[in-house]
């Protein structure tokens, strides 16, 4: 059975985010797959102490970081899954304060000896994964996605866990209303997600 999880940076329960990340997961798992949701705001994720000694050895797998936190088993979660679903809605044009300290904890994926000027990632040329992103900003759905940083970020977060972005759902004018539901054209847009998560058309 593919597992895919799904880790969410919102910080909202039932929001926009939270509604199109359980409408993905729901839908997958009638399609066969496991799905764990990891909701960020509730995980135990300490800050990036910069220490860089998760990144001093070489090698293909994540380094070890000096925290004995809820990130060692979440990248083991990482390693062990086969798909993701990468979500976070934008927050003054970029993903959300604890999707960053996430993404900042994902320098295990990085070998950068003190020697060298720049990190190399381990995985990014090894892309064997599959992710799809979702996010959503108050701006129109064209807009918000190439003027913010939401998109970018979380299309690097897939390339430094080894996936390969196959599909984006990215919700516009969210900002109307405190308890928006999911609109309907994001409902038809997940079945064509699944399908290329779970490689149906190859």
């Amino acid at each position: 059975m593919i597992k895919i999880l799904a880790i969410n940076g919102s910080y909202r329960d039932d929001g926009i985010t939270d509604q199109a990340v359980h409408k993905i997961a729901q839908d997958l798992v009638s399609a066969g797959a496991e799905v764990e949701i990891i909701l960020l705001r509730e995980y135990p994720i300490e800050f990036c102490l910069n220490c860089r000694e998760c990144t001093q050895k070489m090698g293909d797998s994540p380094g070890k970081c000096v925290q004995h936190d809820g990130m060692e088993e979440l990248v083991n979660k990482i390693e062990r899954a086969d798909g993701y679903i990468l979500a976070s809605p934008t927050n003054f044009g970029s993903v959300t304060a604890i999707y960053k300290r996430f993404m900042e904890r994902l320098i295990v994926y990085a070998y950068w000896p003190w020697d060298i000027n720049s990190p190399k990632f381990r995985k990014e040329n090894v892309l064997k994964k599959k992710a799809i992103l979702v996010s959503s900003c108050a701006a129109p759905g064209i807009i918000g996605r190439f003027m913010y940083e939401t998109n970018k970020q979380l299309k690097k977060t897939a390339k430094i866990i080894g996936a390969d972005t196959v599909g984006t759902l990215f919700i516009g004018l969210i900002a109307k209303e405190s308890h928006q539901a999911l609109p309907e054209g994001a409902h038809k847009k997940v079945k064509t997600l699944i399908d290329k998560l779970l490689d149906k058309n190859n």
